[in-house]
């Protein structure tokens, strides 16, 4: 991830001249991920982040940050105290505001004239074609399509003119938009590419959505019955990644400790706690070393391959990866 975000900050550095005299900010600034380099590179920016514990870690890397929910009402405060954004940037986060529009309105209040937004976030189709279901959960307001994105930011002042594909969270776009009233780039050929893709798959259709309970519920039960037939055989079972989309998942398919006794993850501040609802132990990485187990469930299947080249060492013992999503696969 801090890969991608590096080669994101070079490119739209080259691309849209950034330098000394410019401003960047990223909202939903998190703990300075993306910043970093931003301020490696010597172009002055900042961040917003309403959550402390991250906004602390951002300051730790030297990152100036506002500590407030993003909107219309700080957009104007930031742009009447001289702080306007030449470029801008929101990964992850249009799912998670309740109010869309107002957020959207604060980019389009925030940028110079000829500023520019990026906003990466998941792609719908891919969430409905691949089986998705398991990044659906209650945090989440919108599942957002390139043409729905397109129609709210031009509700709000913003006009998108590119976009880009991108593999991340099984499948996202990342989407660069100006204001309406004065920006200045040409829409692309990806843009139309991604337009008619969407209009091809008839994405804005009912059936489009057809089947999509089934296919989740045929999820559930392969993975129930992959559990149980290895608890038959007296399998060792330890899953790994303690994710929302895993915690969906395991949820969804009424999985508790009797099935998946523990999660790893390497989160130190998750460690001791509980998966919610199936209330599975979070332990540390040594529990897998000590328990080695034949079979561990990568519950982030997005990053499914990261974590099998982190964990080859658990084949010197034998043990086999799987993940349930989109369907079961063992390796």
């Amino acid at each position: 991830w801090l890969a991608h975000t590096k080669a994101y900050v070079e490119r739209v550095t080259e691309r849209f001249g950034l330098g000394h005299g410019s401003m960047v900010v990223e909202v939903a600034a998190n703990d300075g991920y993306l910043l970093q380099y931003v301020k490696a590179a010597g172009i002055p920016c900042f961040g917003v982040e309403p959550t402390a514990s991250t906004a602390a870690a951002a300051r730790e890397k030297g990152i100036d940050i506002v500590e407030r929910f993003f909107g219309v009402e700080l957009a104007s405060e930031l742009v009447a105290s001289g702080r306007q954004a030449d470029l801008t940037a929101a990964n992850n986060v249009l799912a998670h505001v309740p109010d869309i529009n107002d957020f959207v309105s604060g980019f389009a209040r925030l940028l110079k004239p000829k500023g520019v937004s990026t906003f990466e976030f998941p792609h719908l189709l891919n969430l409905v074609r691949q089986n998705q279901f398991d990044t659906i959960y209650h945090e989440h307001y919108s599942y957002l399509s390139l043409a729905a994105v397109a129609r709210i930011f031009a509700a709000n002042g913003l006009s998108v003119f590119d976009v880009e594909d991108l593999p991340t969270h099984g499948g996202s776009l990342r989407v660069y938009a100006q204001r309406s009233d004065t920006g200045v780039h040409a829409r692309t050929e990806r843009l139309a590419a991604i337009e008619k893709r969407e209009a091809d798959a008839g994405i804005e259709s009912f059936a489009f959505y057809d089947g999509f309970q089934a296919k989740a519920e045929k999820v559930k039960d392969d993975f129930v019955a992959f559990l149980i037939d290895a608890k038959r055989k007296g399998l060792r079972v330890g899953a790994y990644g303690a994710a929302a989309k895993g915690n969906t998942l395991m949820n969804f398919a009424g999985i508790r400790p009797d099935l998946i006794p523990y999660v790893v993850d390497r989160a130190a501040a998750k460690q001791g706690k509980y998966m919610p609802g199936s209330r599975i132990p979070i332990v540390g990485e040594a529990h897998l070393e000590a328990d080695r187990p034949d079979i561990i469930v990568i519950l982030p299947w997005n990053i499914s391959e990261e974590v099998v080249r982190q964990l080859d060492y658990a084949r010197g013992w034998g043990a086999k990866f799987v993940t349930a999503v989109p369907e079961m696969r063992v390796s």
